[in-house]
């Protein structure tokens, strides 16, 4: 087990080589592969219960239910503090992950799922405040970097460890595998935050919130570059597994094998990205190179018809390595300006993901009256770029 925290000091505060950071990669790890166990399968779960329009409108309420959770975040903090927060909604969430691996009942099944998405989110802000507590601005693109390359880790091994528990259509296995790594989280974050020490959290309405981050250019187009990377991320993981089966006709299997490969760019980039942007280059440079690819390469699948798995292994590779470096670099610029007292400005942050969520249908719904499903990539790719304007505007950290 992870003894207690030997804090070394750099400038007042603990730095990378504190092991209570590496504590929370641990913890990250375990969180990332607790919900990312049965984010594939999720929707062939709920599939099987009902129609695919009906599991879309569940997907639409988790999120709306997330944005919720994200703008009640801050009120709880300041009344429970951090640790404790952690602590029961991971016992929530346990409670909500037994219902959907026991319920019969379709009507429980949905309203566990649509909290649980909530939840598990909730969950990723707390340790958010625990990252920023522990990180001193020198370092914080290395540790952002290292984190994410952690926790993508367990994102690259959730389909792999998935498949092989699924067993046929047996989904019930590994809700019950995401189960029991809640004891597991539950235990190391009550033993090791006893010495935590919350920030003072600001009692600010979201009005003022949003006022504030409008007031600060840097940190407003930081929010609309993050709004257009995530929504990149929802429309592909929405839309490019029904395009490559049923359109270019790739088996399930296949599809497996190119998504495994796709992932690999964060773990690979996003460490030596976070350190560049601490040593040497500015975040700005590599998150507008970030986009640059994404773009490209995304406008370039338009023209892509065949179905050889090695192409599209490589073509959603290279997308995902503009991808990596654009998320650590706004990631660090992010956590570079915001203090972490402003757990309202980080809350609202965090709501760009669900909100990416209800974009995605809304650029597939104009997108179709124009052109192909092919164009859609097209589409997507401008999207992308126009994200540009705003990385190639905002004032450098460095």
């Amino acid at each position: 087990m992870i003894g207690k925290p030997t804090h070394m000091r750099h400038h007042g505060r603990i730095t990378l080589h504190s092991h209570i950071l590496y504590t929370i990669l641990v913890i990250g790890f375990i969180y990332t592969l607790h919900f990312t166990l049965p984010i594939y399968i999720a929707s062939s779960f709920l599939g099987s219960f009902t129609s695919e329009s009906t599991v879309g409108l569940i997907y639409a309420f988790g999120s709306a239910m997330t944005i919720v959770g994200f703008l009640l975040i801050n009120g709880i903090l300041s009344r429970f503090g951090n640790k404790n927060t952690s602590l029961w909604l991971i016992i929530i969430q346990g409670f909500l992950t037994y219902g959907i691996m026991t319920t019969e009942s379709f009507k429980l099944l949905a309203t566990f799922f649509i909290i649980q998405t909530a939840i598990v989110a909730m969950i990723g802000f707390n340790l958010d405040i625990f990252i920023e507590a522990y990180s001193d601005v020198q370092h914080i693109g290395s540790i952002r970097g290292l984190y994410l390359t952690v926790t993508n880790v367990a994102w690259i091994l959730a389909p792999l460890l998935g498949g092989a528990i699924v067993d046929g259509n047996h989904y019930q296995r590994v809700y019950m595998a995401a189960f029991g790594l809640l004891f597991v989280l539950y235990y190391i974050v009550h033993k090791n935050f006893n010495r935590f020490h919350d920030p003072k959290y600001p009692h600010i309405t979201i009005m003022n919130t949003l006022r504030h981050i409008a007031k600060n250019h840097d940190i407003s187009k930081i929010f609309i570059a993050n709004i257009i990377l995530q929504s990149f991320y929802a429309w592909m993981t929405i839309y490019t597994p029904i395009y490559l089966n049923t359109v270019i006709g790739l088996s399930w299997q296949s599809i497996g094998v190119i998504f495994t490969v796709m992932l690999i760019p964060f773990v690979i980039f996003q460490l030596p990205a976070g350190k560049l942007a601490d040593r040497k280059w500015g975040e700005k440079e590599l998150m507008t190179l970030g986009f640059i690819i994404v773009g490209l390469s995304t406008f370039f699948i338009s023209y892509i018809h065949s179905s050889n798995i090695v192409i599209w292994a490589g073509i959603l590779f290279i997308t995902r390595i503009g991808a990596s470096v654009a998320e650590v670099m706004i990631e660090t610029y992010f956590f570079k300006k915001v203090d972490k007292r402003e757990s309202n400005v980080l809350s609202i942050f965090r709501i760009t993901r669900p909100i990416a969520y209800f974009i995605a249908p809304i650029i597939t719904g104009i997108g179709m009256i124009y052109t192909s499903y092919a164009g859609l990539f097209m589409i997507l790719g401008i999207v992308v770029l126009c994200g540009l304007f705003f990385t190639l505007t905002i004032k450098d950290t460095n």
